[in-house]
């Protein structure tokens, strides 16, 4: 059994909403409401992986996450490299929230939850199911029909991002809006 941090204090009103967010898409945002409105506290956490070559860089990140969240008083958004639950550690946050759209999600999300708890058993994963409407949503589809649509394009983008994160999107690909 893995031993608790002693000194540490974890705060289980605060949680800890950890992904790429490259770019933001309405499911996060839905997941980070809902979180929102359950815990006392949320950190939107946007990792960055210095091996990984992201549409936006951790600036502009931050930027559209400040931006997209700030109707949500309870909710700070910071970046970080490293291991997640290190993170959470050194803010004191007692919750890690996942978001899992599929049965394939939940199995690997399953098995960095036994990681995370093995590191800091002090942390606990709470997940959200992703709602309905967002289940098909990934970041990785939204960039590929933003690169590959050839008109219409913001349009076909409303249906996964909001318009503001549709036309940071269309500058990258340096497309008329």
């Amino acid at each position: 059994m893995a031993k608790k941090s002693p000194t540490m204090a974890f705060d289980p009103q605060h949680a800890v909403y950890a992904g790429s967010f490259d770019p933001m898409t309405l499911g996060h945002l839905d997941i980070a409401e809902r979180s929102a409105k359950i815990f006392k506290k949320v950190t939107i956490a946007i990792g960055v992986n210095p091996e990984k070559s992201p549409l936006f860089t951790p600036d502009e990140r931050l930027e559209i996450a400040r931006t997209e969240l700030k109707h949500l008083k309870n909710v700070e958004v910071a970046c970080f490299t490293g291991l997640t639950v290190d993170f959470l550690r050194e803010r004191g946050a007692g919750v890690l929230v996942r978001g899992v759209r599929t049965l394939s999600d939940i199995e690997s999300e399953f098995t960095m939850t036994l990681a995370n708890h093995a590191i800091e058993p002090n942390v606990e994963t709470v997940f959200f199911m992703a709602s309905e409407q967002y289940t098909h949503i990934s970041s990785s589809l939204i960039k590929q029909i933003a690169k590959m649509a050839r008109q219409d394009v913001q349009t076909k983008l409303a249906a996964f991002v909001t318009p503001f994160v549709g036309e940071k999107m269309m500058s990258k690909y340096k497309m008329p809006r």
